[in-house]
């Protein structure tokens, strides 16, 4: 099956590229025609050319930067209240992750991103994507597997962010501004000026945005969770001849984010003879936290992108190419639950992200019959990774004034060197004028070579026989953390898929898809030593999916109906595991594990592994403007994505074959983990989600009264990963206020989550603790994440 399926793509390869007419990128996305009273026309480049939204053949969602302004969606991750079984996430101020159709990804793994993050057409690290955005021109979500059209293959879909362009005619712009009653404040803007007009342009645009994050207030610094980001962005535009445009640009970005991790639970007294407390009870609605240590992120980003198209009457000529440099660090207390009370675990990380990304397509200039394409991709990440934390060995817990513990610090050292290059090709047939064959393959050489080192040093302990510890000499040594033989991968993955597309009537589209997607396997920064290979590296996933689609216009186009089905297997879907307890064995005369398992439980890590698994489900949108001043959009979708009896690690301190974490922690089984076989979901969401917004107008002489409401519901869902039940979730955002007549000025008052819903979104499997060779200090708490309290704002904006 496998050799039939890359028969397929490799005859795709050789016919060429897909139905991509040599069109530029499209710098209007929408069309006004409030005036016939239809709805807006969208145009996407979902396809890499520009075409409206419903002759794509794909599940799509499209906010726009007007929407994301009369929305105020200042952050990246509120794109998700506009795309149904999107999630994405950041629980620690660091760790941005994407799910989408239930495939989820967490950005420690190492891997690819199961949903790809393009800025300008440029791949982008999420950590610096996930940032507050400004002066976007519109953003795509991309559902099912991507690669093909795009440099690299993701299996849940693609994320694109398209930043306003300089207008090469005239001098135009907006300036806005925000503040809250929750200490948050936004103003940003944006300048388009021509240089040479018709000719050379540029635009400036700027961004200054600050806010607390997750409302959350540590008792035990005195110290509220905040984060402040500014950017910069400039543009050149250069249009010599109708044959020849270019555009480059710069971007600048700081972030500074210091993120308190909520906590949930009674606290406890986890120091036998010490009746200190880890903290007070905590409910989900206190937004406390307890840690003693800081936890501070921070990012400094510069991007630089060049795009071109040349017209060579035959065919265009694409190029889009661009520099990531970004140097983030962070500095936090890994005991974030206290479960040792008058301790700090500090872990300073600092990660280099150096990018080169370049692609060159040849794509057919419009012919009635045959569009193709050829392209080449090429992109390498260098940089070196380094840690720094406590490794500290307890061997009872006994205050940690007693001192019975012994002193570690671990370095480790992550030298990163990944290198792709790609060709691609595709074909578009258009046999007749309403059917449409778009076949599209890529060839990939992966190659990433992973080097870790772990530098373990200590004083030594001197012993102490009443409580039966050893005399430990002090030591220093150096070992591999990824053995040789797993430290290079190479890959040579096709990629692809196919289309067919039937247009009914100018108002009626159905399509059928394929795609195949891959990801390569990668092994574990930081991984404990002594561990079995599979626990150190995951082996490669493979996906095949399937969809089809159906695409109306309704009503004189007043109205759009989009409907799409799918269904996607995985071969060795990769997830990541969190707070997994380990055995990694018996100690030598230093106290390092060498030997084979002892029974003892030595602390919990995260862990890559892989696991077969199936996706499939529905989508819906419905779009309409009933009367001229009412707008509304309503989008669902029910996905079920699940492992297939896959055996994956997990807590099991009961020994039943499911996973909990309640009472001591023990690892069942002779391995160096517990496993359990899995029919779980991939990702800790709902299989049904709902996002829906409005707008109601009202005209009173040269003003315009207006309504706004932004709704996003996700039922309540058991996750098996974290044994616990999360509630439902209804969130309103609600706005009402006053524009000028051609949108020149508005004046906004806003409520977001008007209901106030305090609700659990993330939560980790058992209390947080910390392990140690005769019995564990546990926190009493279990480490959260919760819908922000309600907030209410205004709103000012100038356009010119």
């Amino acid at each position: 099956m496998k050799s039939h399926n890359q028969r397929i793509l490799i005859a795709m390869l050789c016919t060429g590229v897909s139905a991509l007419p040599g069109t530029t990128m499209a710098q209007t996305t929408q069309q006004p025609a409030a005036s016939t009273g239809q709805l807006d026309d969208i145009v996407v480049t979902a396809t890499r050319d520009a075409r409206a939204l419903q002759d794509v053949p794909m599940s799509i969602n499209v906010v726009t930067g007007d929407q994301i302004e009369k929305l105020n969606l200042f952050d990246a991750k509120d794109i998700q209240r506009l795309a149904p079984s999107l999630e994405l996430t950041n629980t620690d101020g660091r760790s941005n992750a994407a799910t989408l159709r239930g495939i989820t990804f967490n950005p420690d793994q190492g891997t690819s991103p199961s949903v790809d993050i393009y800025l300008n057409e440029i791949p982008v690290d999420a950590q610096t994507a996930f940032t507050a955005i400004y002066d976007l021109e519109q953003v795509e979500v991309l559902r099912g597997p991507q690669g093909a059209l795009r440099g690299r293959t993701a299996p849940g879909g693609a994320i694109t962010f398209r930043t306003r362009r300089p207008d090469l005619d005239d001098v135009d712009g907006y300036i806005q501004a925000t503040a809250t009653d929750r200490s948050a404040y936004n103003v940003q803007g944006g300048v388009s000026l021509p240089l040479v007009p018709g000719e050379l342009a540029m635009r400036v645009s700027a961004l200054v945005d600050g806010n607390r994050l997750n409302q959350v207030y540590n008792v035990n610094r005195d110290e509220r969770s905040r984060s402040r980001t500014e950017s910069a962005r400039l543009s050149l535009a250069w249009q010599p001849s109708d044959a020849f445009n270019a555009n480059l640009t710069y971007q600048y970005l700081h972030a500074d984010n210091r993120q308190q991790y909520q906590v949930f639970g009674e606290g406890n007294a986890p120091a036998l003879f010490d009746p200190t407390l880890s903290g007070p009870p905590a409910d989900v609605d206190d937004y406390i936290a307890v840690h003693e240590g800081p936890r501070r992120y921070q990012n400094n980003s510069h991007f630089i992108n060049l795009a071109f198209d040349w017209d060579l009457d035959f065919a265009t000529l694409n190029f889009v190419g661009g520099h990531q440099d970004s140097r983030l660090v962070q500095v936090g207390d890994s005991d974030v639950g206290n479960a040792i009370p008058n301790y700090t675990s500090i872990q300073t990380t600092k990660t280099p992200y150096n990018v080169d990304v370049a692609e060159l397509r040849l794509v057919s200039n419009s012919n009635a019959f045959w569009n193709w394409s050829v392209g080449a991709f090429y992109s390498k990440q260098t940089g070196t990774v380094t840690v720094n934390q406590k490794a500290d060995r307890f061997f009872v817990n006994t205050p940690v004034s007693f001192g019975l513990f012994l002193p570690i610090t671990a370095d480790i050292v992550v030298p990163v060197n990944s290198e792709q290059w790609s060709i691609s090709a595709s074909s578009s047939f258009q046999f007749t004028d309403k059917l449409r064959l778009e076949v599209a393959a890529r060839y990939s050489d992966l190659k990433n070579i992973q080097r870790a080192s772990v530098t373990a040093t200590s004083p030594g302990f001197p012993g102490f026989p009443a409580f039966g510890i050893p005399f430990i000499p002090a030591f220093s040594s150096t070992s591999d953390a990824i053995p040789p033989e797993l430290s290079k991968t190479t890959n040579h993955p096709l990629t692809g898929g196919a289309t067919l597309t039937y247009e009914f009537t100018p108002d009626l589209t159905a399509y059928a898809a394929y795609g195949r997607s891959f990801r390569a396997g990668t092994a574990g920064v930081g991984v404990p030593v002594n561990l079995s290979n599979d626990l150190i590296k995951s082996d490669s996933e493979r996906s095949d999916a399937f969809e089809i689609g159906l695409k109306t216009a309704l009503f004189d186009r007043r109205l759009t109906l989009n409907l799409s089905a799918f269904y996607q297997k995985f071969d060795g879907y990769i997830s990541r595991f969190p707070g997994i307890s380990y055995d990694n064995g018996a100690l030598n005369v230093f106290g390092q594990p060498v030997g084979p398992p002892d029974g003892n439980v030595d602390g919990a890590f995260d862990f890559n592994y892989n696991g077969d698994a199936t996706v499939k489900g529905i989508e819906a949108t419905i779009a309409g403007r009933p009367i001229d001043a009412w707008d509304f959009s309503v989008s669902a979708s029910y996905v079920e994505a699940r492992f297939d009896d896959a055996v994956l690690p997990c807590n099991d301190f009961n020994g039943d074959g499911e996973p909990d974490a309640e009472g001591d922690a023990v690892i069942t089984g002779p391995g160096n983990v517990s496993y359990c076989a899995s029919k779980g979901r991939l990702g800790d969401v709902p299989d049904f989600s709902l996002t829906a917004n409005t707008e109601i107008r009202f005209a009173v002489g040269d003003l315009e009264p207006f309504v706004r409401g932004l709704f996003s519901y996700r039922p309540s869902v058991f996750s098996q990963r974290s044994n616990f039940d999360y509630q439902s979730r209804e969130l309103l955002d609600l706005y009402v206020g006053l524009r000028g007549l051609g949108d020149g000025w508005e004046v906004s008052l806003f409520a977001k989550n008007i209901l106030n819903q305090k609700r659990i979104t993330n939560i980790s499997q058992g209390e947080s603790r910390t392990a140690t060779d005769g019995g564990d200090y546990l926190s009493g708490y279990r480490i959260i994440t919760a819908t922000n309290p309600r907030e209410f704002g205004i709103t000012t904006s100038f356009k010119f």
